[in-house]
């Protein structure tokens, strides 16, 4: 299945084929009213930690770091996802950010594990819930 999923800075005016707009931070923007940004949501679980954020912000880590420890938050909480998954499963879905540049926020690795996620819940739909069931054929042998 093919999942659409955007990202846009709160600053870009919304567009018919946004779909759900969720702003993922975890600060509210300042001066910025909701009916504004025309948020469908705000969702702060999928970003970063406070303290990951901190430590990129403060120069303690580098961003090829950043990237790896927040791979690793969204990894060990995958329920954090469950409900962008929910909004993406419906339509498109856009995922908004303060940043002033969208691609060098946390946005693009979130995108990429939802999508890794949805793939994977695709994939284990596709198998078997139980082994099949063989009681009709040993009903039908005379031997049984």
């Amino acid at each position: 299945m093919s999942y659409r999923i955007a990202i846009k800075a709160i600053g870009q005016p919304p567009e018919p084929e946004d779909g759900s707009r969720v702003l993922v931070d975890r600060l509210w923007p300042r001066g910025r009213s909701r009916e504004a940004l025309a948020l469908d949501d705000w969702y702060r679980d999928a970003s970063p930690s406070p303290t990951l954020h901190r430590q990129l912000r403060q120069g303690e880590i580098s961003a090829g770091v950043f990237t790896v420890r927040y791979r690793g938050e969204l990894r060990d909480h995958p329920e954090r996802l469950v409900p962008l998954m929910r909004l993406v499963r419906r339509g498109p879905l856009t995922l908004l950010t303060a940043a002033r540049d969208p691609a060098a926020s946390p946005l693009p690795i979130l995108r990429e594990r939802l999508l890794f996620a949805l793939r994977e819940e695709d994939a284990a739909d596709l198998e078997p819930a139980s082994p099949p069931c063989f009681v009709h054929e040993l009903r039908d042998d005379p031997d049984a």
